[in-house]
C-alpha cells in the first residue's frame, strides 16, 4: 500500500470512535432531545466569583473565554473545567454588551455515588425546572452532535493539560474498573446520561489512540510522517526501540489508572486493614 493508504487505514480506527459519538448524540437529539436551559442569570450568590466579577441577575451570558454561548449547560461545562481559572465573560445587560473578568472558585465536588473531583464554580444559578429537552430534525441534530463532539474533545484535552501542568489531580485518571462503576451509575441515572457517557468514552478512546505514542495509532502516524520526510521508512531497529518505549508507557498508564481505581473504591484500604 502507498503511504497515504496506510495512513488512512490507521486513522480510520480513531475516526470511527469520533463518528460513533456523533451517531450516538445525533440519535439522542432526534429521539430524546438536547438539554437546553436559557443562559440568563437568575441568582448571583453572595461572596461568589460572579459577584466579585460584577455579574447581576438578568444578565444573559453570550460568550465565555471566546466560546459563544447558547445554553446555560455550556457555561456550567466551561466553568467546571476551570477550577481557579480566569474567565472572560461577555453578557447582554439591558440590550448592551458588557465584558467582565472573573476567577472561578475551586470546589471539591462529591456526587451522589461518592466520586470526588475538583471543579470550578462561578456562583450563578437558574431554577432547575427551566431545563427542557429539545428535539431536532436529523440535519440539525447531526450539526449539533458534531459541535458537541468537538466541544467534548476540547474539554478532554483541557483536562489532560491541567493534569500535566499540575492544576488538576492525577487521581481523576480512571481505568477499566472506574469505567465499569460509572457505567452502572449512568445506567441508574437515566438514558440521556448513559448516552452522553458512552459518547465521552468513545471520544476518549479515539483521542488517546491519536496520541503520538508508538503502539498506538498516533504512533504509527508519527512513523509515517518520518517516512514522508525521509522518503523511506525508519529502520527496523529504530521502530523496534520506539515500540518498546510505547508499550512501556501504555502499560505504565494502565497500571497507574487501575491503582487509582482501587484507591478510589477503597480496595487498598480494605487490604491494608486485613493485613494490619
Amino acid at each position: 500500500k502507498t503511504l497515504g493508504q496506510r495512513a488512512a487505514v490507521v486513522f480510520a480506527g480513531p475516526f470511527a470512535n469520533f463518528l460513533f459519538a456523533v451517531i450516538l448524540l445525533s440519535g439522542m437529539f432526534i429521539f430524546v432531545g438536547q438539554p437546553y436551559t436559557p443562559a440568563d442569570i437568575t441568582n448571583v450568590l453572595p461572596g461568589s466569583a460572579a459577584e466579585r466579577a460584577g455579574l447581576k441577575p438578568g444578565d444573559v451570558i453570550k460568550n465565555v473565554n471566546g466560546t459563544e454561548i447558547d445554553r446555560f449547560e455550556q457555561v456550567v461545562r466551561i466553568v467546571q473545567l476551570s477550577p481557579g481559572g480566569a474567565l472572560e465573560i461577555i453578557v447582554d445587560r439591558d440590550g448592551r454588551r458588557v465584558s467582565l473578568s472573573a476567577v472561578s472558585d475551586a470546589h471539591e465536588l462529591t456526587d451522589r455515588f461518592g466520586n470526588t473531583r475538583k471543579v470550578g464554580r462561578l456562583g450563578v444559578s437558574r431554577p432547575g425546572g427551566d431545563m427542557k429537552m429539545i428535539r431536532h430534525n436529523p440535519a440539525v441534530a447531526v450539526w449539533h452532535a458534531v459541535g458537541e463532539t468537538a466541544t467534548m474533545t476540547g474539554n478532554i484535552l483541557d483536562a489532560l493539560w491541567q493534569i500535566i501542568v499540575g492544576t488538576r489531580s492525577t487521581e481523576e485518571l480512571g481505568g477499566p474498573i472506574r469505567i465499569a462503576q460509572m457505567s452502572g451509575q449512568m445506567w441508574a441515572s437515566g438514558l440521556p446520561n448513559l448516552i452522553m457517557f458512552a459518547a465521552i468514552l468513545s471520544i476518549n478512546l479515539g483521542l488517546i489512540n491519536l496520541f503520538p505514542v508508538p503502539m498506538l495509532d498516533g504512533g504509527h502516524l508519527l512513523f509515517y510522517c518520518f517516512e514522508a520526510i525521509r522518503g523511506k521508512p525508519l529502520g527496523e531497529r529504530a521502530q523496534d526501540f520506539g515500540f518498546r518505549i510505547g508499550i512501556a508507557m501504555v502499560l505504565a498508564l494502565m497500571v497507574f489508572a487501575t491503582w487509582n481505581d482501587l484507591v478510589q473504591l477503597r480496595v487498598v484500604d480494605f487490604i491494608v486493614e486485613l493485613v494490619t
